[in-house]
């Protein structure tokens, strides 16, 4: 065979091959089709009959659902049915009763006009009784000022006055029975307070002095500190800023000047400058630097012990710095520092017997006169300029107000500054604190006496203990007890407005009546 009719039948038989493979592949998706066919009917079958099923129970469901309906809607119109007919009823009641207060009503109306009337009738009979009386009481003061030979006015004149000096002594009497009530109760816990404060307070005795005397090793050292042409005593008195007076006591000279620290500056360095022997303008200057630093630091150590002492902490160094500068300053020949130091513990010990705030009382105590410290620079009350430099470096309000007010510069408002007041006068009054020139002492007495002697009914005035006390002699005849107590309260306020003074004076009124007769 040749290979031409060979690659013919090979080829005829692939053909022959695919023709058979394509006819069985078509067979059997015949098959597979018929056979999803059937199951798709069977599927479509079933859920033709399940939907039946589910249709039944829906509409046997929503027959269900719409006879519950009607029987709940049934119900509801039957309840609202019987709430629209009580609700009638109701109305018809209301109406009823209105219509019966309606007719009450206008029987009161007519009731009311009548009364109106009625009262018209009496207000008429009362002016004309009114009138009637009006002119029977002006007759009668006519027939009463004819009579008494005075007139209205003057007659009230003297009803005023008598009344007037009935109502002075009841409110006199008054006055007494109070004061005397408040000081029964008052005296023992005071003068318990102020003894147990006094006692346990055992501050020292500093020696006071006003001015600063330098000692001399003799007086040919005068000449030397005044230098040739006085240029020695003007270098001193200008780097010190103080008066230096040189007179003709002998070994010593003084030196003066408003400002205490700079005083005590300028005493350090003469006694250097004494002491070295070198003294001119050059080397004054130096030893009045290297003095300043001394006292600065001086004062910064008594600030601090006197922090320490009272047990204070928290105050601003500027205050520390201050206080330090009051062992300079002296009130009434007492030493400020000391005095400040000695008000905090009488406070603090006053306040833990009132049961206050302790610290604070021995804060305020202590910051009391700290306007002193300045007042050479500023004008204006040392408490009020004291309150100031509190303020300003961030003290409390009620240690503030206690500063500010221990002179009453300023109405007190806390028992705060009570405390401080009590404490600052204690200090002030204790025997030995403070001492007077003779004639500012003199002129103190004259005046107490002075004003006790302007008021009226007084016989005589005596001031003692050294004008602590004040004693007024009144006439039994023209001045009673009550009178006398109230009389003891005006001189003290009078003394507190026109008078200035350490401590307190006491006022004592005396009033007393004698009787006396002969036997024979």
């Amino acid at each position: 065979m040749s290979i031409g009719v060979v690659i013919a039948i090979a080829a005829g038989a692939l053909v022959l091959g695919a023709v058979v493979s394509w006819l069985l592949v078509t067979m059997n998706m015949k098959n597979k089709l018929g056979s999803i066919q059937s199951e798709a009917e069977r599927i479509i079958a079933k859920a033709e009959k399940e939907s039946a099923q589910i249709l039944k129970q829906a509409t046997v469901d929503t027959n269900e659902m719409e006879k519950n309906m009607r029987r709940e809607l049934d119900r509801e119109m039957s309840v609202r049915r019987r709430d629209v007919q009580k609700s009638e009823e109701n109305l018809l009641t209301r109406e009823q009763n209105l219509e019966k207060k309606s007719g009450y009503l206008d029987q009161r109306e007519q009731d009311f006009a009548g009364r109106e009337k009625k009262i018209k009738n009496v207000e008429e009979k009362v002016k004309e009784r009114l009138n009637e009386a009006d002119e029977k009481f002006n007759e009668q003061v006519h027939e009463l000022e004819r009579i008494s030979g005075l007139t209205r006015d003057e007659a009230l004149v003297q009803l005023e006055e008598k009344l007037h000096d009935e109502a002075k002594m009841r409110a006199a009497k008054r006055i007494k029975e109070t004061v005397t009530e408040l000081k029964e109760r008052a005296q023992e816990e005071g003068q318990k307070i102020i003894a147990t404060s006094i006692q346990r307070y055992a501050g020292e005795y500093v020696a006071e002095r006003t001015v600063s005397v330098v000692p001399l090793p003799n007086d040919d050292m005068k000449g030397r500190i005044i230098g040739r042409e006085g240029r020695n005593i003007r270098a001193i008195e200008a780097a010190t800023g103080m008066d230096v007076i040189i007179d003709d006591t002998p070994e010593a000279i003084v030196i003066s000047g408003m400002n205490p620290v700079r005083r005590e500056v300028a005493r350090l360095s003469l006694m250097k400058l004494i002491e070295d022997g070198r003294i001119h303008p050059g080397r004054i200057e130096e030893v009045v630097i290297a003095s300043q630093k001394l006292v600065d630091k001086k004062i910064k150590e008594y600030g601090d012990r006197a922090i320490f002492d009272l047990g204070i902490h928290g105050i601003h160094p500027e205050l520390v710095k201050l206080l330090g500068q009051l062992r300079y300053r002296y009130s009434y020949s007492q030493n400020v520092w000391a005095h400040s130091i000695e008000v905090g513990f009488l406070a603090g010990m006053m306040a833990a017997e009132l049961k206050l705030p302790v610290k604070k009382a021995k804060r305020a105590g202590l910051l009391h006169d700290i306007g002193k410290a300045v007042t050479h620079e500023l004008d204006g009350s040392h408490a009020v300029n004291g309150a100031e430099i509190a303020r300003k470096y961030n003290e409390a309000k009620d240690i503030v107000h206690a500063i500010e007010a221990h002179h009453e510069d300023v109405p007190v408002q806390s028992a705060l500054a009570v405390v401080v007041q009590a404490a600052d006068a204690l200090s002030g009054a204790r025997p030995g604190a403070r001492r007077e020139l003779m004639e500012q002492y003199v002129k103190r007495i004259t005046e107490l006496e002075g004003i006790a002697k302007s008021f009226k009914g007084v016989e005589k005035s005596y001031a003692i203990q050294a004008g602590r006390e004040l004693r007024v002699i009144v006439e039994a005849a023209k001045v009673t007890d009550d009178v006398a107590v109230a009389m003891s309260d005006d001189i003290a306020a009078r003394i507190e407005n026109e008078m200035t003074y350490p401590g307190q004076i006491k006022v004592t009124v005396i009033r007393e009546t004698r009787a006396a007769a002969i036997a024979k």
